[in-house]
């Protein structure tokens, strides 16, 4: 039975689609706008308490009971343990992966949404915002490329699921002015995880609604995506 992926084109929304594809698991896609205010729907509010994509209802979960899920890293450590692929047996080999998927949710998703914010969507300008998590995405940025010069992946030798949280943020490293020549080991690892069949294909997630070049975001779509309900 195929998962429904709730779902919106963005960094988090790549999490889900890039795992869902590397596991090989059926899904449907249900798209959820975040500018239009769909996070915020009755409906949707029953699977996402938090009004946050991605979720997912799996109707096949434990026990053969449905299951549904928010928050990414939940779900992609679900994932692996329902397809049985990138859950490694060896403990301490799974909790390092589990210690840089953590690393992901609570440092680079964080700190890279709001030096994003403040340096490509704040209406006006804020130079202690734009420095303040702009050192932060590059010291984050740093500790990325300290552990892959000695580790082929975040979670070590084996690709895994810290790196399909953490690849769909560090992708667009360019938006928050970090240039990869300076973090040759980050630049390697990029590469490397681009090149792969199934996460090119969970980045084609939706893709008759990614941004264009250039394209801006309407003052509605800003008011509703940082936290106004339509209506």
């Amino acid at each position: 039975m195929a998962i429904d992926l709730y779902v919106w084109p963005t960094p988090n929304g790549f999490k889900v689609s890039i795992a869902l594809e590397e596991m090989g698991l059926p899904y449907t896609v249900h798209p959820i706008d975040i500018g239009k205010g769909d996070q915020f729907r009755p409906e949707f509010l029953k699977i996402a308490p938090n009004n946050r994509m991605p979720a997912i209802v799996d109707p096949d979960g434990p026990g053969g009971r449905p299951l549904s899920l928010f928050e990414s890293g939940a779900i992609l450590i679900y994932l692996a343990e329902k397809s049985g692929r990138f859950r490694p047996q060896d403990p301490a080999v799974w909790y390092t992966h589990l210690q840089w998927l953590m690393w992901q949710m609570g440092g680079v998703g964080p700190m890279f949404g709001q030096a994003g914010h403040f340096m490509i969507y704040a209406p006006e300008k804020v130079p202690y915002g734009i420095e303040r998590y702009g050192n932060e995405a590059k010291r984050l940025m740093k500790v990325a490329d300290t552990r892959l010069a000695e580790s082929e992946y975040l979670g070590g030798a084996d690709y895994g699921i810290a790196d399909m949280a953490t690849f769909p943020w560090l992708r667009v490293h360019e938006r928050y002015g970090l240039v990869t020549d300076e973090y040759p080991n980050a630049r390697r690892w990029l590469e490397t995880v681009a090149a792969r069949p199934a996460v090119q294909r969970g980045l084609e997630l939706l893709k008759e609604h990614q941004p264009k070049p250039g394209q801006t975001m309407t003052d509605e779509q800003r008011a509703v995506l940082f936290g106004k309900r339509p209506g």
